[in-house]
């Protein structure tokens, strides 16, 4: 199996990055095949193997992580092509919906002042 599973719709709320240069400020990492999740059911083969596929676009798939799980909103045919290549592994942009707020070191449990 390639991916986790096949979804056809995106189970998360709207994020509000609509364009890649919105999505340009989230740093590529790498992200397992077989962890991700599809958000579309529908593959367009001409796309598939098209060299140019990627021009106009971003060049890295785009994932959204909610509630644990890795969700792959675009770039389900750069993906494929990866899996065709025999490679497990991608680089993509993981944009972390919903997560808690990470507290800063020694400000568990007390406020933190500020000057005025």
């Amino acid at each position: 199996m390639i991916f986790k599973a096949v979804g056809d719709s995106r189970p998360y709320p709207d994020h509000g990055l609509v364009s890649p240069s919105d999505w340009s400020g989230i740093a590529p990492r790498q992200v397992r095949l077989d962890q991700l999740i599809t958000t579309r059911t529908t593959l367009d083969l001409e796309t598939l193997l098209d060299a140019d596929s990627t021009f106009y676009g971003d060049l890295f798939p785009h994932v959204v992580r909610w509630r644990g799980q890795l969700y792959l909103e675009d770039g389900l045919h750069r993906a494929l092509r990866t899996a065709l290549h025999h490679r497990t592994v991608l680089h993509a942009r993981v944009l972390e919906l919903g997560s808690p707020p990470v507290p800063r070191a020694g400000s568990a449990g007390r406020q933190v002042r500020t000057p005025r």
